[in-house]
Parts: C-alpha cells; structure tokens; sequence
C-alpha cells in the first residue's frame, strides 16, 4: 500500500490528507448521531407523564435541555407553555435552527471533500501526464520505464482521489437524510406534546370547579 501511495508521487499528499478528515468526520458523526443520544426511546413518553402530574418545575426543564437533543426542543416548548400556541411555535422553531446546525456540524466540510478528492485527483493526472512528456523529451519514446512511470503516476492519482469522493459523498448523503429524518420526529413530538399539554388545561379547569 505505501508502495502504491508513494508511486502517485507529491499530488498524493492533498489526497491523503483528505481522506485522513473524511475518516475522522464519518467517525464522529456515526457515534454522535446515534438515534438513542439524538432521540432517546421513551423521552416524550416521560415529558407528558410530567405534565399530567405536573412536575414541571424549571430543575426538571433544566434537566431535560441537556438530555438531547429532542429533550432541548421539548425543554423550549415547555418553557413557553404560558405564553400560547404561536409563542411556543417560535420558541420551538428557534430552538430547532441551534440544534439542526448542531447535528449538521461537518456535513459540509464532508461534502467538500467529496467535491475536491476527484479534482485533487485530476490534479495529479496531470502531473503524471506532464512527467511522462518531460520524460519522452528527456529520454525518447523507446524509453519504456519513464513513460511507465508517468503513466502509472496519473492513474494512481485518479483512482486514489476517486477512492476517497465515493465514500465521502455516501455518507454525506447517508448523514443529511438522517438529520432530515430526526428534525421531522423531533417535530411530531413536539406537536403531540403540545395537543397533551392542551387537552390537560380543560381537565385541570373541570377539577378546580369540582373541587370547589
């Protein structure tokens, strides 16, 4: 392999790198976008269990703010529960864009990369492609050997730079549909929580007037 790597000659160095950052980004996006720290099983089950005994005091919304992502959004929601419908609408919606930015983190820098590796690539075809002609200017075209040289340069460099795009723009394209996914759950969630918090204000009312 190192073999292989140095045969593509100085353009490999772009390359290698890059796929060094794609590795590291795929990685980290795996382990923090798992679905059970971005969107715990159960969580919006627990919340509404809060409202219907009304354990919503602010060390509870505390809580549940740093425990994900969804439990953020619900946490937004619940703060602004006094404050009508369209009030928690915006609440949610600003809370929403932080966390979406958040679960988005190096997505672009990994689509880059997808984009750039084939031109780094091409890069180096050229190169390999400018080698080879010094060498047939140097040595002749009866020469074998440079101009195997040249010739392997720019392929090495093609199918390295092609080697790291394809997986790189797969798991672009895998991560964006996933974050896509959790904004459209986190968005159901929240709407059921707020229809449950609503149903709650008439029965809450019905009990005062028996109570009284």
């Amino acid at each position: 392999m190192l073999e292989l790597l140095m045969a593509g000659g100085k353009a490999m160095i772009p390359i290698v790198i890059l796929s060094a950052f794609a590795f590291a980004i795929v990685c980290e996006r795996l382990w923090t976008l798992r679905r059970k720290s971005v969107m715990p099983d159960g969580l919006a089950a627990e919340v509404k269990s809060w409202a219907q005994q009304r354990r919503l005091e602010p060390e509870h919304v505390e809580a549940l703010e740093r425990n994900s992502p969804l439990g953020a959004v619900l946490a937004a929601a619940l703060r602004a529960r006094h404050l009508g419908r369209e009030a928690i609408r915006e609440r949610v919606e600003d809370s929403g864009r932080h966390i979406m930015h958040d679960l988005e983190r190096f997505l672009p820098t990994l689509g880059t990369i997808a984009l750039v590796s084939p031109l780094a690539g091409l890069l180096g075809t050229v190169i390999g492609m400018i080698n080879m002609f010094l060498a047939i200017l140097d040595h002749g075209i009866g020469d074998a050997n440079h101009l195997a040289g040249g010739i392997g340069e720019a392929l090495v460099c093609t199918a390295a730079g092609l080697v790291v795009a394809i997986p790189a723009y797969i798991f672009h394209r895998y991560f964006r549909a996933k974050v896509q996914d959790y904004g459209i759950r986190m968005e159901k969630q929240v709407i059921g929580l707020l229809d449950h918090l609503e149903a709650e204000v008439p029965v809450l009312a019905a009990a005062k007037r028996v109570a009284r």
